[in-house]
């Protein structure tokens, strides 16, 4: 079966995939940053959402994947602590200055996880040897990698998908991700042979705030604080039908 995992940035976006038929969130904040961990509260929240599990990004900052003995203590602080809730899996990456998984780092991130599924995430796409770090990922025991193929979208990474799909060789989940939508995602499947997608497949829902207070961003320069990206139902209902 061919499944749909999407990218949830706020507990509407979770209830939202469940209603479309996502099978499973990876639950984040800070979307606009490339994601970063999200919240307790938002954890506890989106575990209250029947119907769908719940994978949690784990990433402390907003950059690379090189990161600082206090950043891999905040990150397997925050395993533990997703652990205790009771999440069904974590998403994790490290890398070295060589651009090599961190196979170092992330067999104690898997550690701290004691059981929860694993999967690792787009760092694996800034790698310098896809086919070499897919060996590194398989052999730390993740269950999943989410990569676009190392290209700036699924789409136009779909042959690479397909030669690490042929490598992987059942040891373990290809998730395709980048740039997946309704009118692509049969043809990513399609090409690569992969049978699990990975989509924030979101809209922009505008602020119900009668006041406001134009020209002042919050964040980037000229940012528009009255509408916000959420994952929209219909999107995700229609790459689930697109898929099956």
């Amino acid at each position: 079966m061919n499944i749909l995992e999407v990218c949830a940035g706020d507990i509407q976006s979770v209830r939202n995939a469940a209603a479309g038929g996502a099978a499973r969130v990876e639950l984040c904040s800070g979307l606009s940053e490339g994601g970063l961990t999200p919240s307790e509260g938002v954890i506890r929240a989106a575990m209250q959402v029947p119907g769908i599990k719940v994978n949690v990004l784990i990433r402390p900052r907003q950059g690379d994947f090189l990161y600082s003995e206090d950043e891999v203590e905040i990150m397997l602080s925050d395993i533990r602590r997703c652990r205790g809730l009771g999440v069904n899996g974590v998403v994790i990456g490290a890398l070295t200055a060589n651009g090599d998984v961190d196979c170092e780092v992330c067999a104690r991130l898997i550690e701290a996880a004691c059981g929860l599924s694993i999967t690792f995430h787009r760092a694996f796409d800034l790698v310098r040897n896809p086919m070499q770090a897919l060996e590194d990922v398989v052999r730390l025991g993740c269950d999943r990698i989410l990569t676009s193929g190392c290209a700036p979208s699924a789409i136009e990474g779909a042959e690479t998908l397909r030669q690490l799909q042929q490598q992987a060789n059942g040891r373990i989940v290809i998730l395709a991700g980048g740039g997946v939508n309704p009118g692509n995602a049969r043809e990513i499947i399609e090409r690569s042979g992969v049978r699990e997608l990975h989509a924030s497949a979101r809209s922009l829902v505008q602020s119900t705030m009668k006041y406001r207070s134009e020209g002042i961003s919050m964040g980037m320069p000229g940012s528009d604080e009255y509408a916000r990206p959420v994952t929209d139902e219909s999107i995700v209902r229609e790459i689930v039908k697109n898929i099956k």
